[in-house]
């Protein structure tokens, strides 16, 4: 259990919140390859890095190294392995806010651009090729969700070539414009349907809870994650192998897993990433 930065303003830096948490020792350099507007408030980057030692876990950060730039940036993957394996590419998914690395990303950054990066974190989900995967609770609060989309997007690369078990995805945000990566959320789902994902939007917008671009449709409900949600989902899965992983803001992580807990879902059972 780690804390990551996806960035708000910060009282303690992303190195002193992780100095406990595992990371690579030695720095990867990384060119910003491709630039996209995931949503009005999110950059999505996706980076080509030119070290085959650079290697990641779904569903860890990396520590994001900016020339020039004094604050160490902390941003969660929110690709795959196999991309990584067979682009040699990542991609991070960052938030606007006045946190000098986000900043640089949201107004500095363009294609062609350098850094450094350095792979941290112990929220990951990595089974052995002859494990038997456990079935999975995943809940992801706004911008939370670059390390489970990262985790969901491995289940879905491995599930041709080893068991996996059922995985439900919760995915809140404020709006629909924030449910970021729910087109191939979508399109993951309908080519694996052990993976189910359900969304929910908190700020009532308009009384059509359906959004949709040309054949794509997304389904969603007005409200938080709450107990009801929660107790549903734990009902479907196989709670003697179920692993939970939870990342997004810090009071939605411990409404969470104070529900969890009243379901008698074990301590060791729930994993969080926080972001700040």
């Amino acid at each position: 259990m780690s804390a990551n930065s996806n960035s708000t303003v910060h009282n303690s830096t992303h190195l002193e919140r992780t100095e406990n948490s595992p990371r690579q020792e030695s720095l990867s350099s990384a060119t910003v390859t491709e630039i996209t507007q995931l949503s009005e408030t999110v950059k999505g980057l996706c980076l080509k890095v030119e070290d085959n030692r650079f290697k990641f876990k779904p569903g860890q950060w990396v520590d994001f190294f900016i020339p020039g730039l004094a604050t160490v940036g902390g941003f969660s993957i929110c690709s795959s392995p196999r991309e990584l394996k067979e682009s040699s590419t990542i991609e991070l998914a960052v938030k606007h806010s006045q946190h000098p690395p986000a900043l640089w990303v949201h107004t500095k950054c363009c294609v062609g651009s350098k850094v450094h990066m350095r792979v941290g974190g112990n929220f990951y989900f990595d089974p052995k090729p002859d494990d038997s995967c456990p079935d999975l609770l995943l809940i992801a609060g706004g911008v939370g969700i670059n390390p489970v989309y990262s985790i969901v997007r491995h289940v879905a690369d491995i599930s041709p070539y080893q068991h996996t078990g059922k995985t439900v995805l919760l995915f809140s945000a404020q709006n629909q414009d924030e449910l970021l990566f729910k087109e191939s959320l979508m399109e993951i789902s309908r080519k694996c349907p052990s993976i189910l994902c359900r969304y929910f939007v908190t700020k009532r917008e308009n009384e059509n809870c359906k959004t949709g671009a040309g054949s794509t449709q997304i389904i969603y409900e007005h409200g938080r994650i709450n107990e009801s949600r929660l107790q549903e989902a734990v009902s479907s899965l196989d709670r003697s192998q179920l692993m939970c992983y939870i990342c997004g803001p810090p009071p939605m992580i411990k409404h969470v897993s104070d529900i969890l807990y009243k379901l008698n879902i074990a301590e060791n059972r729930i994993h969080f990433e926080k972001w700040w």
